[in-house]
């Protein structure tokens, strides 16, 4: 089965009246982690596209960048995005129902988070309201503040990306330790090592930004310009 053919079976799961956030709970192992995955992140990516007021046909196009959506499963990807943007649930419902269903995987919430980033930078602009959304969901999922701080100014324009925050050393960190960081989040971002961890194909697309940023980083402290 396809991805979407196994999401449009999870959402045939969900009874009459369920609301969406009720797969969050029976989504938690594999094989179904890519499915979790990606239906947390359109899920919540709904939610977020409330939070400015409007759906731009630029977030709706996010979605495509993000996930190779066939055309004839475009209507499913449309069915769990209304699910969420209708449901009465609020965010912060859904982003603790998210992080209970990845458990401790950090990794993963920090990968949705790149996803939902990523959407909310698809018109070019960070809404206030967008921010208050991704900052209130990084603190659900319990990401520090310099996980979240080196999220932010990778994706939002005009803000240099501090070389330490992206590595998740300091300025005082012994160079080996810094070395082996970046050696650290180079190999968590290789795609095997990502889709070993159960994340859809799709997904590996959002990393191949993520390790620019990390040797970027890099190249600037070996320079001393960190």
């Amino acid at each position: 089965m396809t991805l979407w053919q196994r999401i449009l079976a999870a959402l045939a799961s969900l009874a009459p009246g369920e609301a969406l956030s009720g797969l969050f709970d029976r989504l938690r192992g594999p094989p179904e982690r890519s499915v979790a995955f990606t239906i947390a992140v359109i899920a919540l990516g709904a939610k977020m596209a409330k939070a400015d007021g409007r759906v731009t046909r630029s977030e709706v196009a996010a979605f495509r960048e993000v996930f190779t959506i066939p055309t004839s499963e475009m209507d499913n990807a449309a069915r769990v995005f209304d699910l969420a943007r209708t449901d009465v649930a609020g965010f912060e419902e859904y982003a603790r129902r998210i992080k209970a269903m990845f458990a401790d995987d950090s990794e993963t919430l920090r990968d949705l988070m790149e996803g939902l980033f990523h959407i909310a930078m698809a018109d070019g602009r960070y809404h206030p309201a967008e921010d208050d959304f991704l900052t209130r969901v990084a603190q659900i999922f319990r990401l520090s503040e310099r996980e979240f701080r080196a999220l932010k100014t990778r994706f939002v324009p005009g803000v240099e990306p501090d070389c330490y925050d992206v590595l998740g050393v300091s300025p005082d960190t012994p160079m080996e330790e810094i070395r082996a960081a970046w050696r650290t989040a180079v190999r968590d971002s290789h795609p095997d090592r990502l889709m070993a961890r159960g994340l859809p194909e799709e997904a590996v697309k959002l990393a191949e930004k993520r390790l620019i940023a990390v040797n970027r980083a890099w190249e600037k402290i070996q320079g001393g310009a960190g």
